[in-house]
């Protein structure tokens, strides 16, 4: 009977309601009990060997766990949602690996955010609800963002839609991306195409809707900062290596940046002693971005598929599973 192991919490959490279709097709489920948000590389090392397949989350998964589960009889990993930067591709290619994710899944369930993100800095609603619960009466004078400039980096699904709400809300926008996207599309989601130290140079808030690689760990540093406006606002919606953290932190502290709002960070959970946790002008998520239950379960259902359709127990039918490696 193939194995699979599931380290994803979201599918973990809803692993009942596909109970039934694993038994169905002969698959045998292992899901390990997660101590925070995923598996580091260690654990993944003592884990997959033995598996056929493994549904992963954000776990560190590299090339000793791989070889080591392929000479075991791995034959796929798949990953939980779009970024695979915690998979070591290279590996997975010299070891003819397939690796699997589901991208163009959660364009709007993160944009939604980086809008929450966006208004909660703007109007300052967060320090007025902890106020009132606390007996007090603040008001914030806030920014109005009609006819403020909104800078995206990286218009994938995520980006553009997130420059679509941008726009509905009287914002400017403006977007860098590798990839020069055609005109039809930029005017679909109203966003000006523009390079990346320009949209540095110009934007009241920028929101960071990029893939995280090698090429760009620590994108946001002290030298990015320095070149964004003075009272400039940064999101970051996609992973949080891509800001160094301490020269952020720097730049709040200096009153150069006006503030923040993060869902992700270089280290999660975010360390107690983190100085943006004191910073009433950050507003701190849990990296749950794509945490919808309709988003869940649209994936959850995308991901058992293709592992079926990986061990020959069921294929796929109306839609070809998207294969990074």
């Amino acid at each position: 009977m193939p194995k699979a192991l599931i380290t994803c919490m979201h599918l973990q959490r809803h692993f009942e309601k596909f109970r039934s279709e694993f038994t169905e097709v002969g698959v045998e489920p292992f899901l390990p009990t997660i101590n925070g948000q995923q598996f580091d590389a260690d654990e993944i090392e003592r884990l997959l060997p033995g598996m056929d397949c493994i549904i992963a989350g954000d776990d560190t998964i590299g090339r000793i766990a791989l070889e080591a589960a392929q000479a075991n009889g791995l034959k796929a990993v798949i990953k939980w949602g779009i970024g695979t930067d915690g998979i070591d591709k290279a590996a997975a290619r010299d070891l003819g690996l397939p690796v699997y994710n589901t991208p163009g899944v959660f364009g709007d369930e993160v944009a939604d955010l980086a809008m929450s993100y966006l208004l909660l800095l703007a109007r300052g609603l967060h320090r007025m609800d902890a106020s009132v619960r606390d007996g007090g009466w603040l008001k914030i004078e806030g920014r109005s963002l009609t006819g403020k400039v909104a800078g995206v980096v990286g218009l994938g699904s995520i980006g553009r839609a997130i420059a679509e709400r941008c726009a509905a809300f009287g914002l400017e926008v403006i977007g860098a991306d590798e990839q020069s996207l055609d005109g039809a599309t930029l005017k679909a989601v109203r966003v000006a195409q523009t390079s990346f130290d320009d949209l540095l140079e110009r934007s009241d808030f920028v929101i960071i809707a990029c893939n995280l690689t090698t090429a760009n760990h620590h994108l946001f540093n002290k030298k990015a900062f320095a070149r964004m406006k003075k009272g400039a606002m940064l999101i970051n919606v996609a992973r949080g290596p891509l800001v160094k953290e301490a020269d952020l932190i720097a730049s709040l502290q200096e009153g150069h940046l006006a503030g923040a709002g993060l869902d992700v960070f270089e280290i999660e959970p975010l360390p107690d002693d983190s100085p943006l946790k004191t910073m009433p002008n950050c507003v701190l998520g849990t990296h749950n971005g794509s945490n919808t239950s309709d988003a869940v379960d649209r994936v959850n259902r995308m991901t058992v598929d293709i592992l079926f359709d990986v061990l020959g127990c069921r294929p796929i039918a109306g839609w070809t599973p998207n294969r990074v490696v």
